[in-house]
């Protein structure tokens, strides 16, 4: 008996210190270099914000962020090395709204379950684009030219079948009760390819967000008859809402957040999210999202987490209803 005693007594022992170990190194988060896993290549959108809010990140962490693109799967490659980090709050990601549509495409099985919310920094509405010289004065032509032309006769574009703004401008349409098989989407390899064509009169309309269409707007060759929004955009002040010219209160667009893998410690969470919502009020983070033209929306890390839940809906009916859904 008097050998039991003694073993639980050691055993009562070795839990205090591992308990007492783990608390200071909770203490002590973050001792050593970040790692922060960006989804899509460098260069683009995604990789710049990342890089952004890396920067803006450190200055409140007091350790580097080392931004890695893991790219391929449409997405699928990069959310799953995230999905099985360490969950130690060592290694983030830069989750996009792929998250909420890659599973109802068949592409993969992970969803944003699989994910720890930390925040979310960012948010763009698609906006609706035509050529410069196309007969629709606003977006109530565009809308009766599509309900007027022959089934599968209007050519649409913006990204990939079952991309975000693909989604987006069909789910536009049928909360204006007009049929998605009245057009075609041409699948293009991003915005850029596909406000070309539009602007050489190969397709009708792009849905795309709008910093994404600047250029061409700038130099004459689209116009934008509108933003799926509630307000108007503070870089595009010119451009109407779809509140104010149909009454639709539809939203779907595009958000980028900052997620880390299951089961992260909730004072290391706490630590990020504190330090991550300073990162995006910063000069450094705000200042570049503005002259981009990037929509900048923050949300903490439970109401994160609601709204990818949210959106996980809305887009699965929109697959759905779509004929994507796999």
């Amino acid at each position: 008996m008097k050998k039991l005693t003694i073993g639980r007594k050691a055993l009562c022992s070795s839990v205090v210190l591992t308990a007492l170990l783990a608390t200071t190194a909770q203490a002590d988060y973050p001792e050593r270099p970040l790692t922060l896993i960006v989804p899509w290549a460098a260069g683009g959108g995604t990789d710049a914000t990342a890089r952004t809010i890396a920067r803006a990140l450190e200055e409140e962490l007091g350790q580097n962020v080392n931004v890695v693109n893991r790219t391929g799967g449409s997405g699928v490659v990069g959310h799953t090395a995230m999905i099985n980090a360490a969950p130690d709050g060592y290694t983030l990601g830069l989750a996009t709204v792929e998250v909420n549509t890659m599973h109802w495409l068949g592409l993969t099985n992970l969803t944003h379950e699989d994910f720890t919310p930390i925040g979310q920094i960012n948010y763009d509405p698609p906006g609706i684009q035509v050529a410069a010289d196309a007969p629709y004065e606003d977006l109530g032509d565009l809308l009766e030219a599509i309900r007027s032309a022959p089934q599968g006769g209007f050519t649409t574009s913006g990204t990939g079948q079952g991309g975000i703004w693909h989604l987006a401008f069909t789910g536009f349409l049928l909360d204006q009760d007009i049929p998605v098989d009245q057009i075609v989407w041409i699948p293009s390899e991003g915005s850029a390819p596909a406000m070309t064509e539009l602007a050489s009169g190969g397709i009708e309309a792009v849905s795309t967000s709008v910093p994404e269409a600047r250029s061409m707007i700038e130099a004459g060759r689209v116009k934008s008859l509108a933003v799926m929004a509630p307000e108007r955009l503070a870089a595009f002040p010119d451009i109407p809402t779809t509140r104010e010219l149909v009454d639709s209160t539809y939203q779907v667009g595009a958000w980028r957040g900052i997620v880390g893998p299951q089961g992260m410690d909730e004072e290391v969470v706490a630590t990020l999210e504190a330090a991550l919502e300073a990162a995006y009020q910063s000069d450094t983070y705000q200042d570049f999202m503005s002259q981009r033209g990037f929509g900048t929306e923050w949300r903490d890390a439970e109401a994160f987490g609601q709204m990818m839940q949210e959106m996980d809906g809305v887009l699965g009916e929109i697959v759905e209803q779509v004929g994507l859904a796999n």
